[in-house]
């Protein structure tokens, strides 16, 4: 986590289909609530994402980049769009792996809380009964081949290999234990694996049950990943900290997402020791793109995550306390599709009534 300081360099990657509106949106109560506090953030627009690709073949431009290294934290709005793709098929304006992987990002952060009259696919859970948040390591796992698959000469199969590395669980494992620290909710950490079918997870539990050590005022506790799965549907309230493997991590999260709303309410932070960028985890959405009515909150929750990152903790509280008081109060209302029913705008002016309140 940064210092607190009074001045901070955003870099904001709109990105593609609905991510200028809901990054707009989000900025707008960042602003808002940097005025109250006496700070200052200073947003830099830089270029990336399908849009880019299309206009310069590549989806995250030398500057950009640099842009990106230079700022305090980075702010990124969905990036891709189905109909641009690679030679390959796979889709050109995808950044996930590039920045990760680039600037060793690797935490992935993604908080799942039900908030107040937000229907959740699990029958009667109210409030506070979720309320946990996934660690999943970001760099390595079986997206480590992303890119790097291998398919047999006749075309009849392809493999693609899982790694994990001692130096990887190690951090991530820490991570997810300070987490719980500063959480401070049930302060239980669970490893997800699949440690009694594959070699890799074996090693990796056997790395968390030794960091655990570390942690006596932080209880530890293992689960194979279909347990796990079925828990998060269960008892979800059982869960403070979940850490795993990048592709369980990945499935995992949006699962939890589907029990407090859907993905539109979820936002991931992706942190390494020097760089973070944060964004809502779903995707563009062109079909929204222009309608007002893509819902910002995931956007909004990720400009959170990205004041607890600089050291604004107390800010990122206000605007958690003004999303729990405007659903409260209904002035934001999603639908089942997740959209937002009164709008882009209305969602945040919602917030920053809260705020100002």
């Amino acid at each position: 986590m940064n210092q607190e300081k009074s001045v901070y360099t955003i870099a904001v990657i709109p990105g593609d289909g609905i991510g200028p509106e809901i990054i707009s949106a989000a900025c707008a109560v960042l602003q808002q609530v940097a005025s109250i506090d006496n700070f200052t953030l200073n947003f830099i627009s830089y270029e990336a994402g399908a849009g880019a690709y299309q206009k310069y073949g590549n989806a995250l431009p030398a500057e950009s980049l640099d842009g990106c290294r230079q700022a305090d934290a980075i702010f990124k709005g969905p990036t891709g769009l189905p109909e641009v793709r690679l030679p390959d098929g796979t889709e050109a304006g995808v950044l996930g792996g590039r920045l990760r992987n680039g600037l060793d990002l690797y935490v992935n952060l993604r908080p799942i809380k039900l908030y107040p009259n937000v229907p959740s696919a699990l029958a009667n859970r109210q409030p506070g009964e979720i309320d946990w948040v996934m660690v999943r390591e970001n760099t390595e796992g079986l997206y480590a081949s992303r890119g790097n698959g291998v398919v047999a000469t006749s075309g009849q199969a392809a493999t693609d290999t899982l790694m994990i590395t001692r130096l990887g669980t190690e951090r991530i494992v820490r991570y997810a234990f300070e987490e719980a620290r500063r959480r401070n909710h049930k302060k239980r950490v669970t490893c997800v694996d699949k440690s009694n079918v594959l070699r890799s997870f074996a090693f990796f539990r056997q790395i968390f049950k030794e960091i655990a050590q570390n942690y006596p005022d932080v209880e530890a506790e293992t689960m194979y990943v279909d347990a796990a799965a079925q828990a998060l549907v269960l008892e979800p309230d059982r869960f403070d900290v979940l850490v795993t493997e990048n592709l369980f991590g990945d499935i995992l999260s949006d699962l939890g997402g589907a029990t407090v709303g859907g993905i539109g309410v979820c936002a991931g932070a992706n942190i390494g020791d020097h760089y973070a960028y944060f964004e809502p985890i779903h995707g563009s959405a062109p079909r929204l793109a222009g309608t007002g009515r893509a819902n910002p909150l995931a956007a909004i929750l990720a400009g959170g995550l990205m004041l607890n990152y600089l050291g604004r903790r107390d800010s990122a509280a206000k605007i958690e306390q003004a999303i729990e008081q405007a659903f409260r109060q209904k002035t934001i209302i999603l639908k089942p599709d997740g959209s937002a029913e009164t709008g882009t705008q209305v969602v945040a002016e919602a917030i920053i009534k809260q705020l100002s309140a």
